[in-house]
């Protein structure tokens, strides 16, 4: 197909459920693409000698080469080909912010809507799932290495990944009963169902990857135990702190951070009450601050949990909010109302102790600020009051300080991340690396996924010296 007859195809539409009906359920929203669709995408794919968009993808998948291979109808192949650097094509393909990594590059997108190379990417890890029949690499000879893997989010399980089909025992240890990390606890069911995770996690398993679940490192064993019995060490801990607005009333009943109301409702399934009795208030009237993708899965959450009202709280505008725009505009299709430029400045309470209001401040923006994005200052006298019984404050978190507050000799920074090599991930105690969020703080899942393939190849080199 020439050039030009590629580039008169438009951006295949994913289909997906009506706004109203998945307002009122958890089952995912985007239904993906079908073979059909899949192939007619793909042929908008210009195979560029240099392509661009690898540049921007983190864990250097070859997409021109899957891509040909979806055109080609050989979808064995794709999957083969993004599972030589991904070990978690299927979450990858529905979370990633690829507007902003490979699609931001792609030059069919300089004059038009980028190939949709994330929905290919999610194509391929599907078809191989639903077909029941997953490939699994020929693992090399055993090298005699032992990894332990801190930590089982995107970080971990790339680096354990990639640690095993180098021809090493690795085993991963988890904090909570179930593997995944954030994308079990922190992502709601209708963005990424649980058993897709648990899909990756099963591949890992069937590569050799060992886990151990309820093993608290820090309290059931420090990093330094570990190094006892292990060649090298991972941290993959995440950033499971919660941030907190820090205003009056913050302690009253009814007032959440998002990581427990996320935790109890999608690791704890809250929202499958009476079948799981894990309690969560069910708020009518909900103010969720924060215009972060969690912000948007905690309001979105509030409704599908039965809220006739379910805000969101930004002081700035919607161009700065840092969400995923798919997200966004998701949440406006549900009916999420959305109270821009406007500032909390007080929970008020009801004689119980109970959250029964929000006062707020609306806000104009300034000059920008160090973030580059424009200051939201406050106009005089525009208190006003919103009438709540549910408040989630979802403005991000710290790294989780339990590692590197028992094991001497880790640096780590004034917010609390690990210090460690941007290229290697090696930190200041020898044997450890770290990655992902306990690094760089809360970041995006392929960026984490990027650096614990960076450091497994550091991990690799180092152990293979010893």
């Amino acid at each position: 197909m020439e050039v030009k007859d590629r580039m008169k195809i438009p951006r295949q539409k994913m289909p997906e459920q009506d706004p109203k009906a998945r307002g009122k359920n958890f089952d995912e929203v985007p239904y993906g693409y079908d073979e059909n669709t899949a192939v007619t995408e793909a042929q908008r794919c210009l195979k560029c000698k240099k392509p661009p968009c690898v540049e921007g993808c983190p864990v250097e998948i070859d997409i021109p080469g899957f891509i040909v291979c979806i055109e080609n109808k050989d979808f064995d192949g794709a999957i083969r080909k993004i599972k030589e650097t991904n070990g978690l094509p299927a979450v990858c393909g529905r979370v990633c912010p690829q507007e902003d990594q490979c699609e931001v590059r792609c030059v069919v997108g300089k004059k038009g809507d980028p190939v949709a190379i994330g929905r290919l990417e999610r194509f391929a890890a599907d078809y191989e799932r639903n077909k029941g029949n997953v490939f699994i690499p020929e693992i090399p000879k055993s090298t005699g290495k032992r990894i332990a893997v801190v930590g089982s989010g995107p970080a971990g399980l790339t680096a354990a990944g990639d640690l095993r089909l180098m021809g090493h025992d690795v085993t991963v240890m988890e904090a909570l009963h179930k593997e995944g990390g954030v994308l079990v606890y922190g992502i709601p069911e209708f963005r990424l169902p649980k058993a897709i995770v648990k899909a990756e996690v099963d591949y890992l398993g069937k590569l050799g990857v060992k886990f151990i679940s309820n093993y608290i490192v820090g309290k059931t064993r420090t990093v330094d135990e570990l190094l006892e019995e292990y060649d090298a060490v991972f941290l993959g801990t995440g950033a499971g702190l919660p941030l907190f607005l820090n205003i009056p009333g913050e302690n009253l009943i009814g007032v959440y951070s998002a990581n427990e109301y996320l935790t109890r409702s999608n690791l704890m399934k809250a929202y499958l009450f009476p079948e799981y009795d894990t309690p969560i208030v069910r708020g009518k009237n909900v103010a969720v601050f924060g215009g972060g993708n969690v912000a948007m899965d905690s309001a979105r959450t509030a409704l599908r949990l039965g809220a006739d009202n379910s805000y969101i709280i930004y002081r700035r505008s919607r161009v700065e909010m840092p969400a995923r725009n798919e997200e966004i505009h998701h949440a406006e299709e549900e009916g999420i109302n959305f109270q821009l430029l406007t500032n909390p400045i007080r929970f008020i309470g009801d004689d119980k102790g109970r959250v029964k209001g929000v006062e707020c401040l609306r806000m104009e923006l300034g000059e920008p600020d160090d973030s580059g994005r424009k200051r939201p200052v406050p106009i005089k006298g525009s208190e006003f009051v919103i009438e709540i019984d549910t408040a989630v404050v979802a403005i991000g978190n710290s790294p989780n300080p339990l590692v590197p507050a028992t094991t001497p000799g880790l640096d780590t920074s004034k917010r609390g991340t690990i210090i460690a090599d941007e290229e290697t991930g090696l930190t200041s105690r020898e044997g450890v690396f770290a990655g992902g969020d306990i690094v760089t703080g809360a970041a995006t899942v392929i960026l984490a996924m990027g650096a614990g393939k960076k450091a497994a190849r550091a991990i690799n080199e180092y152990v293979m010296k010893k």
